[in-house]
């Protein structure tokens, strides 16, 4: 029997055909989303690329989704930059630490190179002047800094002992290289690799230490007594000064044979020194002094003759004196009680024998301490040149923090606070890097390269940004 139909169920139809409407549109706007969030990105750490689908709308996003955990000095590059895009290509690239030598100053150095000949050539794309940079490879046995391979490219020239030598397969690292040579390193010895005239040469320089002796003098004080023999102003010396003498032992760091720096081990006195006596006349009392002393001493002479019926020796000593002015207990002490202390029992104004101070050490912290502007741009040259900011690029970061702070590291604006080479505000947040970010401009370089990456993107951005609030 079929159904009649009704008001009712012509409602209740419409109904349902309304809700199944609207199920199907949602259902394919959720399609539609999926389809348009999802991305095929191509991902690459230290290398290793492959491809990956991901619903992450950001870099880190992804990196998180990933499991891929990012330290401080590590780059992360994107070509769709922070926010991520279909079929965009992310790189994520380690960065260890090693030491470069700029101007004689040992810096720490984080970079992401595959080889010592890399590493250099960033500070030569960039180079601004002519200061010579080496790397230093501190464990030629250690995988993460001596196990870095010399030259990719091409032959590396070995100078050792005096000796040249080339090893046609750079691909190696120090450790093979200097095997292949038969060279054995003593515990001190240093390697180092540098350009040279377009060659990349690996330097292995023989640190050896030796002992001297050097005497040390140590200067006599002088002691002046007044002695009321001698007529005022006049002077006498009584004894002559001797100098001592302290016996210092140093180690000398010899590298290749040449002194480098020495070190005090050991310090005795051999002599101690004797003071030099002077004695000196009275002072002469002023007129008015001297005028009323006579007047006084002559009255009690007078009463003093009064009382002796006779003159006596005493008394005529006495009329003597009456011209002179009184002495003080001190000077009418005998001349031979002036004479100085045995050396054994020195007086209180003789100075102490404190040890001389050590020769000032060059300084033992690694690092940009205080660096003058041109080394700190050496550094940067090399620090944006590894993040792809060269020619231009680098040229507007130098023209950016010539105006923040004519790359000064001790720079500070006195209004705000902004602080160092980059200004950052406030300057602590450049503890990120390092604690020492107050006098090191390599923490300094480091994080401002760092803020301007995450904000700008690079330089000339920033510079732009500069010029029209100025502010960055």
């Amino acid at each position: 029997m079929a159904r009649r139909w009704t008001p009712r169920r012509f409602v209740v139809l419409r109904r349902i055909r309304v809700v199944s409407c609207a199920l199907l549109v949602v259902l394919a706007m959720v399609l539609t989303f999926f389809i348009s969030a999802r991305k095929s990105v191509a991902l690459s750490v230290n290398g290793q690329t492959r491809m990956v689908t991901t619903y992450a709308y950001s870099v880190d996003g992804l990196l998180r989704e990933q499991g891929i955990k990012v330290k401080t000095h590590d780059l992360v590059d994107s070509t769709s930059g922070g926010q991520l895009r279909n079929h965009a290509a992310v790189t994520v690239r380690s960065a260890y630490q090693t030491t470069i030598v700029i101007q004689g100053q040992r810096v720490p150095f984080w970079t992401t190179a595959t080889s010592m000949d890399q590493l250099l050539g960033f500070f030569e794309e960039n180079r601004r002047q002519a200061m010579k940079v080496t790397v230093d490879v501190d464990n030629v046995y250690n995988q993460l800094t001596g196990g870095l391979v010399i030259n990719q490219a091409g032959p590396v020239t070995v100078i050792a002992d005096g000796k040249t030598s080339v090893a046609p397969d750079g691909k190696l690292p120090a450790a093979s290289i200097l095997d292949s040579k038969g060279i054995v390193l003593g515990k001190e010895d240093r390697v180092s690799v540098e350009h040279d005239q377009g060659a990349t040469v690996l330097r292995v320089q023989r640190v050896t230490h030796g002992n001297t002796q050097r005497t040390i003098p140590i200067p006599f004080a002088t002691r002046t007594v007044v002695d009321p023999s001698l007529a005022p102003g006049q002077t006498q010396m009584r004894q002559a000064g001797v100098a001592g003498q302290r016996l210092q032992t140093i180690q000398v760091t010899y590298v290749d044979g040449q002194a480098e720096s020495e070190r005090v081990v050991k310090e005795e006195t051999v002599a101690m020194p004797v003071d030099q006596v002077v004695a000196v006349g009275p002072d002469k009392p002023k007129e008015g002094q001297n005028s009323g002393q006579q007047s006084k001493d002559a009255g009690k002479d007078s009463q003093q003759v009064q009382k002796t019926p006779s003159p006596s020796p005493s008394a005529s000593q006495d009329s003597q004196s009456a011209t002179t002015p009184a002495p003080t207990p001190t000077q009418t002490k005998p001349p031979q009680t002036t004479q100085p202390k045995p050396p054994s029992t020195p007086a209180p104004t003789k100075p102490e024998n404190k040890p001389a101070p050590s020769p000032a050490p060059s300084p033992s912290r690694d690092g940009l301490w205080h660096a003058e502007a041109g080394v700190a741009q050496t550094y940067a040259s090399g620090a944006a040149a590894q993040r792809g900011w060269t020619g231009s690029q680098f040229n507007d970061l130098v023209k950016l923090w010539d105006k923040e702070s004519h790359w000064l590291w001790n720079a500070e604006n006195k209004n705000s606070g902004a602080y160092g080479i980059p200004q950052a505000y406030p300057g602590s947040k450049m503890a990120l890097f390092g604690a020492n970010w107050r006098d090191d401009a390599a923490v300094q370089i480091d994080w401002g390269l760092y803020y301007i990456a995450q904000r700008y993107g690079n330089p000339s951005t920033a510079l732009q940004y500069q010029k029209r609030h100025n502010s960055y």
